[in-house]
């Protein structure tokens, strides 16, 4: 008996350390490994925002029950090696995680393919774990990371509203027929635009329409000041090598160095 239980400790011992240094290792296989789970994630996004147009997805089943067992390990695998499992289950991320692993084990808690297309964009929250480890093993990234990190906050505000749009207007909207007719009025309401060909009905409609237009212009606003003004400059401090400071920044926030920045100042 103590024999067994020495085994499967040191069983679960080595796994451990395998798994944590494929999750947080430094070499070559590591660095693969974490690439392979950032362009599977990239993958699978893509599919679900795709799949989103498509009306009929029963030959689709065994791709996402698939898609759902590996998502299922690797949720697994996270939980193993973590040093807060309850914080990694409960935070936003690890919820829909959640969500979307059972949605596609389990469909048939879905009553219709209209719920999965909000239950599925939750996923693309997946798309900020993406970006941090990114940041980590991508110099371009961490240079860039003020644009992608407005234009993925865009990306995902349009695919999940489309998607509330679409299960609250589809059937008693005439206007609003289809997924594309869905994001249309998204993207139209989110430019401002406002062509009025297809509008929202009923009070939940109105308050979903002052919702986008509220958020939306926030965070078109967001992207706009990112890629033409960005919240940080970067300057590397010579005393302490912090390489992103406020654009009126005169001394360094790590170690107080007075900073030489040169701008073109602050209206």
């Amino acid at each position: 008996m103590t024999d067994n239980g020495t085994s499967n400790a040191g069983f679960r011992d080595r796994l451990y350390r395998r798994i944590d240094q494929l999750y947080n290792g430094d070499t070559p296989a590591a660095r693969h490994f974490r690439w392979s789970l950032l362009a599977f994630d990239g993958i699978t996004i893509t599919y679900f925002i795709v799949a989103s147009f498509l009306h009929h997805i029963d030959d689709l089943h065994a791709i996402e029950e698939a898609i759902g067992v590996i998502y299922l390990l690797e949720f697994m695998a996270r939980l193993f090696i973590s040093k807060q499992r309850p914080a990694d289950i409960f935070n936003p991320v690890g919820l829909a995680d959640l969500i979307v692993i059972a949605s596609l084990l389990m469909p048939s808690l879905a009553e219709n393919f209209s719920f999965l297309r909000v239950v599925r964009a939750l996923r693309l929250l997946r798309s900020y774990h993406m970006l941090k480890n990114l940041r980590k093993q991508s110099a371009f990234v961490r240079l860039h990371e003020d644009v992608i990190f407005s234009v993925i906050n865009l990306v995902v505000f349009i695919f999940v509203i489309t998607a509330m749009v679409y299960v609250t207007q589809v059937g008693s909207n005439p206007g609003t027929r289809n997924y594309f007719d869905a994001l249309y009025f998204t993207v139209a309401t989110l430019t401002t635009t406002g062509f009025g060909d297809v509008t929202l009905v009923g009070n939940g409609g109105h308050v979903l329409a002052v919702l986008i237009m509220i958020f939306g212009i926030s965070l078109f606003l967001r992207l706009v000041q990112t890629l033409f003004r960005p919240g940080k400059v970067r300057y590397e401090c010579p005393t302490c090598g912090l390489n992103r400071h406020d654009m009126d920044a005169v001394h360094c926030k790590h170690c107080g160095t007075v900073l030489h920045i040169t701008t073109e100042g602050i209206d």
